[in-house]
């Protein structure tokens, strides 16, 4: 499918320069301890062994979302009022939008990812599948403060973060990123959120450790893309997958621990790896309603209604800027 082909889809491609890459991954191996940022978990590949992830049995966030959304999206879109523009941050997989797409019914949709052939196929996808639906795919980081295209500016707005994405970011940088929401969509707008609950640590830790090792694969396929797309020499058998719930911190840690001494050369640089080292690569921050409740009241938002399943799994929050 291509895109001139179907008038009602538009593409904007925002996408950060590849240099950013480089030098985000430069400086973060040259941290201490190393760290590298989870947005660059999605190219191709990666954006493939997420959505197998979500439907591995130990994976109970992407069913438990997606049941919310079919048992209540009625009421999810009463709250967020149709006919106008709904964001999504974080595109991803189209089975979550589409459920709430049917219920809202809104004039015009933006799906806004990092992952540019990901995002095309998707968005592309749902404006041949909705023909009356008018579709802007940005291709942007909604990490960092967001210029929107003019065409989607103006019109009265709405957002839907799924998936528990706000996790990945230390509180300070999830409260800035929801007073950036606030301000996209306006003192009108609505923000539907998924939020994962904080639970069992034993649950927490099969969920990101699963049996058959997609997300060790997933983990490992951030090393890999470094290799291809920054021409580095990372020996991949060397790495482990490590994944556990830090309960002081509230959150989910994943880790790339190297299993044995190597020299790793980027473009020039060298870094020496001992052993046991590790690369921080994930933070997924659990919560209780309340905590997530005031945590969004810091950034300027305000709770009008929380979905929530039979076992306090996942929530999916309502909020307005206040």
């Amino acid at each position: 499918m291509m895109e001139t082909a179907l008038p009602n889809f538009h593409f904007h491609d925002l996408h950060p320069e590849p240099e950013d890459f480089h030098s985000d991954v430069i400086a973060g191996l040259r941290q201490t301890p190393r760290q590298l940022s989870p947005k660059f978990f999605y190219d191709e590949r990666g954006s493939q062994l997420f959505d197998a992830i979500t439907r591995l049995p130990e994976y109970y966030p992407t069913r438990t979302e997606i049941d919310l959304l079919q048992r209540h999206g009625e009421d999810m879109a009463d709250m967020l009022g149709n006919d106008g523009l709904l964001f999504e941050l974080g595109s991803g997989s189209d089975t979550k939008i589409r459920v709430l797409l049917d219920a809202l019914q809104p004039q015009t949709y933006a799906p806004i990812d990092i992952s540019r052939e990901p995002l095309r196929l998707s968005a592309g996808t749902i404006a041949e599948d909705h023909p009356e639906l008018e579709v802007h795919a940005i291709c942007t980081d909604y990490s960092k403060p967001l210029a929107l295209p003019g065409v989607v500016a103006a019109k009265r707005r709405s957002a839907f973060f799924p998936g528990s994405s706000i996790g990945n970011f230390d509180p300070g940088q999830a409260c800035d990123l929801l007073r950036r929401i606030a301000n996209i969509i306006g003192p009108e707008g609505r923000l539907l959120i998924g939020v994962d609950l904080k639970k069992a640590p034993s649950r927490l830790h099969a969920a990101y450790n699963d049996s058959e090792g997609v997300t060790a694969q997933f983990n490992l396929n951030l090393l890999a893309r470094i290799n291809r797309e920054l021409d580095a020499d990372f020996d991949l058998a060397a790495f482990r997958h490590e994944a556990f719930y830090n309960a002081q911190l509230g959150r989910i840690e994943m880790h790339l621990v190297a299993t044995a001494p190597q020299r790793v050369r980027i473009d020039g640089c060298c870094f020496e790896f001992q052993a046991g080292e590790s690369i921080h690569t994930e933070n997924s921050y659990k919560f209780s309603v309340e905590e997530f409740q005031a945590l969004a009241a810091q950034a300027g938002l305000a709770s009008l209604r929380v979905w929530q399943d039979d076992d306090a799994l996942f929530s999916v929050h309502c909020l307005q800027p206040i």
